[in-house]
């Protein structure tokens, strides 16, 4: 985000933690506005933000280690409150001068560091943290993962809560407003731990808690109208709910100066250019070029069976596609694209370093420089679930900005093995019968994505007198929150079983049905 239209807000330090990111949303969920940085960009991040307050992530990492990573001094220096949690209580205690032992080590009291799992604290004076939460003498559960301890606080702090195996469970500094937790707060199973960041964001920090979609939606149009100016943007529409509420939010923004591509590569979901071409065309009157490209890429895709050489084939063949379609409307300043906060964070390693690439992320890492065009990404500081809230705030209907995402690469990464125009459009009548069974049973919006995948096997099957040898069609159905982590849609045996039935009836070409039972992680939502 642009400096000048910045909110109030927290600046969130990573230090490689699994859980960072619900960290952000439980503030965001306070109302308070929240960005994570690397400790490497920290200070940029902390110079470019000016916010209210600053919270230390936990981290595999080890403080004692030498090389351990650490926070800005900066951010010590600036007089802000300052919340730690795991080791970030950890990395700000040996900061200031207290200390932090290895967990293989035991301490005086004759016990060692590591603490993992639920546990339970008790309160043992007041604390600004624990306001109208937590009184003195209580008990409470909280969700414990560390094996390092501080052992010796720095000057200025006192116990506030202790557990079993952490004496120092909560710290306070009430003078310097600094405070440091064990526990996760920010994770499901500390219960009361969502109240106590709020607590820290609003009545510790001072921030109304007032941001709103509202709020984005305004400060966001003021933003593209001063990136773009009088320049052109082409904006590439894939039909999904990210890139649709971008066009919409930016044609509200700039009106008739944006121009929205829609490629028809034939890994579309069944319906899904003619819904497109219905709302775009008609309800919002947005201008639309639709380009039928399927021959194109399934001749690009012929052959090729590795997932990431799919994913990079179509991503550069969309980049093409825009290119062209540019040239064609006589030129863009500007691509527009539906990249969210997740995204960008995936993208970036902690340590500011080259990151593991679990699988790409097409509308992130730039453009080609010979397109000479600059990103307009209106989207990237939001969540899913924030998405969805800004779509209602621009009035799209609910049964769109409810629809469940469709990932760039479409259908074809759900067909491992090799793409062709026959195994798409048995996978399309495959995933309509399966979406239109959830539907019937009320249970879409209950499920955060769902979806069939052709499988790069064929079985053996008896319909009829007959013997087939066709192919296996897999069905998925996953709870999330923000697709980081899912869980698997416990549907019952008879759902699925009239799932099955239909398919095999009336999709020629599938004989046999399975579901996918893996959670994320270790598992992916999508197969490729």
């Amino acid at each position: 985000m642009q400096t000048d239209h910045l909110p109030d807000s927290i600046l969130i330090v990573d230090f490689g933690s699994q859980v960072t990111q619900l960290i952000a949303r439980r503030v965001r969920e306070a109302g308070v506005y929240s960005e994570i940085a690397p400790f490497s960009m920290a200070e940029e991040a902390f110079k470019r933000m000016r916010p209210k307050g600053i919270i230390l992530s936990g981290s595999p990492a080890s403080v004692p280690e030498d090389g351990s990573p650490r926070a800005p001094d900066i951010l010590f220096e600036s007089g802000l409150p300052i919340l730690g949690i795991c080791y970030g209580q950890q990395v700000m205690t040996h900061q200031l001068g207290g200390e932090v032992r290895p967990g293989h080590e035991t301490g005086a009291e004759g016990n060692r560091g590591g603490e993992f799992g639920r546990a339970f604290l008790t309160v043992t004076k007041e604390c600004a943290l624990f306001d109208g939460l937590w009184q003195v003498g209580e008990r409470h559960q909280v969700w414990m993962s560390h094996g390092d301890k501080v052992t010796q606080f720095a000057d200025g702090f006192e116990i506030v809560a202790t557990s079993d195996g952490a004496p120092f469970a909560v710290i306070a500094d009430e003078a310097r407003k600094y405070y440091g937790t064990q526990f996760h707060p920010e994770v499901y199973h500390t219960p009361d731990g969502a109240k106590l960041l709020a607590n820290f964001v609003r009545h510790v920090c001072g921030l109304a808690g007032d941001w709103t979609m509202a709020a984005y939606r305004d400060t966001k149009i003021a933003e593209i109208r001063a990136q773009v100016g009088d320049g052109k943007v082409i904006c590439g529409l894939s039909g999904g709910v990210d890139s649709s509420v971008a066009a919409i939010l930016i044609h509200e923004a700039i009106g008739a100066q944006l121009t929205c591509v829609f490629v028809d590569h034939g890994l579309l979901r069944q319906n899904e250019r003619e819904q497109v071409e219905a709302m775009f065309r008609g309800a919002y009157n947005i201008p639309l070029v639709v380009v039928d490209a399927e021959d194109r890429f399934m001749a690009g895709l012929a052959g090729e069976t590795d997932p990431e050489k799919k994913r990079k084939f179509i991503g550069g063949e969309f980049i093409a596609v825009f290119e062209e379609e540019a040239n064609r409307i006589g030129g863009a300043d500007f691509l527009a694209q539906g990249t969210l906060y997740p995204d960008v964070i995936e993208s970036v390693s902690f340590t500011g370093g080259p990151s593991v690439t679990i699988k790409s992320h097409h509308n992130v890492g730039g453009l080609p420089e010979r397109m000479n065009m600059e990103l307009v990404e209106p989207l990237r500081e939001l969540f899913k679930d924030e998405v969805r809230a800004l779509g209602r705030e621009l009035g799209l209907p609910d049964m769109f900005v409810g629809r469940h995402p469709f990932p760039g690469p479409g259908l074809a990464i759900r067909i491992p093995g090799e793409v062709t125009k026959e195994r798409c459009d048995i996978l399309r009548k495959a995933d309509a019968i399966y979406l239109e069974e959830i539907r019937n049973a009320g249970l879409y919006d209950a499920i955060w994505q769902a979806f069939a995948v052709l499988l790069p096997v064929k079985t053996v099957g008896v319909m009829g007198d007959a013997r087939t040898y066709d192919n296996v069609c897999g069905l998925r159905a996953v709870t999330s929150t923000d697709g980081m982590t899912a869980d698997v849609y416990p549907f019952d045996a008879a759902f699925l079983t009239g799932c099955a039935t239909r398919i095999v009836n009336e999709v020629q070409g599938v004989n046999r049905v399975v579901y996918d039972y893996t959670s994320k992680p270790p598992g992916t939502i999508e197969w490729e």
